[in-house]
């Protein structure tokens, strides 16, 4: 959609629940100045590099490392950059999407993102910035699962499957996207007329009532981004095994 010396953006999937947006910013690169969403959760993934993000009354500084999400519901204030040396590569999430798509291609005017409010907006602690090694982990014999977020309108979880792994069959979910950003190794989707393989970089969403599974084709693990948008409950079940 763009590709400038100093950045790169492709939309991975745009849809009413959501819109996932792959970055590249390279260093010094600014996103917005500070701002608010007041319906929706602005949500920030690293899959390369670092990037720095600012959240809440303060504009707290963080910095966000590969493996991280950085996440802001609405009304918390945020902002973004690279402020290191080296090119970044992330995910942006807008959930639900709110016509973010049309407003990056100016027609959007009436977008959902205002000025900071007087009184600061939601506290830092309503934000959430998790990276994997400090996530909630659930274990089984042939797979981890890591709770990166779990937000009203977004939960986020980094799972890794061993090539013991059971196949997920196809299925559905009536009420929300099922969504994969394969990270490590290789991932076979299962569902429609024909299984389709995909490596690291790889994404695909299941929208509500799309039939879809996936197995792990080997022959090393499996690791992916998986995005439940809204919930659906599925951080439960993770938690009940």
């Amino acid at each position: 959609m763009t590709d400038r010396p100093e950045r790169t953006l492709r939309i991975l999937v745009e849809l009413d629940d959501l819109i996932v947006t792959w970055f590249r910013y390279e260093p010094g690169e600014k996103g917005p100045h500070a701002h608010i969403h007041k319906h929706h959760t602005d949500a920030f993934y690293v899959v390369e590099g670092e990037i720095e993000v600012s959240l809440g009354p303060e504009l707290t500084a963080v910095k966000a490392f590969p493996g991280t999400i950085a996440a802001a519901p609405p009304n918390v204030v945020h902002t973004f950059r690279n402020a290191s040396d080296t090119t970044a590569l992330f995910l942006n999430l807008h959930v639900p999407s709110m016509g973010f798509g049309d407003h990056m291609r100016g027609r959007n005017p009436h977008f959902d993102q205002h000025e900071p409010p007087n009184d600061g907006g939601r506290p830092l602690a309503d934000a959430v910035f998790c990276g994997a090694a400090d996530a909630e982990l659930v274990e089984h014999d042939t797979s981890a699962l890591r709770i990166l977020c779990d937000l009203p309108q977004l939960s986020a979880l980094d799972l890794t499957f061993s090539p013991a792994f059971e196949d997920v069959d196809p299925h559905v979910h009536e009420d929300h996207v099922d969504s994969f950003y394969v990270l490590e190794g290789a991932i076979e989707f299962l569902g429609g007329d024909e299984p389709r393989r995909g490596g690291p970089g790889t994404f695909f969403a299941a929208p509500r009532n799309a039939v879809h599974g996936f197995r792990n084709p080997g022959p090393g693990p499996l690791r992916v981004f998986n995005l439940h948008t809204p919930p659906g409950g599925f951080v439960d079940r993770v938690r009940r095994g």
